[in-house]
């Protein structure tokens, strides 16, 4: 049976850059519906796909966190994995996108769902902003604060694989990829001198393609300002993803039974015991350099 990918926002769902892929399920905040039509959403789901796979901002408000972990206790379902993402809301939109590029490929629930960790470390995700001052991702020092207060200031932020806060104005560029990937952008309130992002950081980090999309909600919350243009540069062929997956070691989940990477299930929570017997395991192996496959992604079987 097919897994299907869930968010928790439809601005999260995020179209594809070369080709169709599964549509992702969109949940709906406790604000919009019932636990019991929630419950009832989420039971049609999991007879229609067998396993589902929830991603969402680790900023989400408490309240719709609550609901999702109540939604799966009153199904006492291990099929259903709740993933909170340490990335910008647009990178967890693409990494749901690279998600749902790889459900109709053979690679099992357990292998795809703990696979998200392994694959948010390719992703190179951040934001253009004209003030910092609610900025509490990383560390901001006294000169960027006070610069926030001046006229036409922006600031380049790098979330992910690593912190990192520059000065747009300067001359310095964040670090990028060293890898082929396509940049996704999305812009809220207008930024002085928002072409920033694709006329100077896109081809720095020599991307292979844009493409532009709505601000997530979310973003307001992350980023403390709707003054940003976000954007998340990844990996857009699935082949080369299916390849990272499959190059890494599977294990049992000695809870449930199911093949996973990493060192913890992604479904129960479960996590691997280590050979000396402690509870511990081998996490996700550290990021490695990215070459293009030749051969296309294994349909499921």
């Amino acid at each position: 049976m097919p897994l299907a990918i869930a968010v928790t926002s439809p601005d999260l769902v995020i179209s594809p850059t070369d080709g169709p892929v599964p549509d992702a399920a969109v949940l709906r905040p406790p604000a919009e519906e019932p636990l019991e039509t929630a419950v009832a959403r989420a039971s049609v789901l999991l007879d229609r796909c067998g396993h589902v796979v929830v991603l969402y901002p680790d900023s989400l408000p408490g309240p719709y966190v609550r609901r999702l972990h109540a939604v799966r206790a009153v199904l006492e379902s291990e099929r259903i994995a709740l993933l909170p993402v340490a990335l910008p809301p647009l990178a967890v939109g693409v990494l749901a996108r690279q998600l749902r590029q790889l459900s109709v490929s053979d690679l099992s629930p357990g292998v795809l769902a703990s696979a998200a960790r392994l694959l948010a470390h390719y992703i190179h995700a951040g934001a253009l902003l004209s003030s910092v001052t609610r900025l509490d991702r990383v560390e901001v020092g006294l000169g960027a604060h006070v610069a926030s207060a001046l006229p036409g200031a922006r600031f380049a932020v790098l979330l992910n694989p690593g912190p990192r806060l520059v000065r747009v104005g300067g001359g310095e560029v964040p670090a990028g990829p060293g890898f082929a990937t396509w940049m996704t952008v999305a812009r809220g309130k207008p930024v002085r001198g928002d072409d920033w992002v694709l006329g100077t950081l896109a081809p720095r980090w020599q991307v292979r393609g844009a493409q532009e999309t709505v601000l997530p909600e979310e973003s307001r919350r992350w980023w403390g300002t709707r003054r940003a243009v976000e954007f998340a540069a990844a990996i857009p062929d699935p082949s080369v993803l299916y390849q990272l997956v499959a190059s890494v070691r599977r294990e049992e989940c000695h809870w449930c039974g199911l093949e996973l990477i990493g060192d913890r299930c992604a479904f129960c929570t479960g996590p691997l015991p280590r050979a000396d017997g402690g509870g511990r395991g081998q996490g996700p192996p550290p990021p490695r350099r990215v070459r293009p496959a030749a051969s296309a992604v294994p349909a499921r079987r």
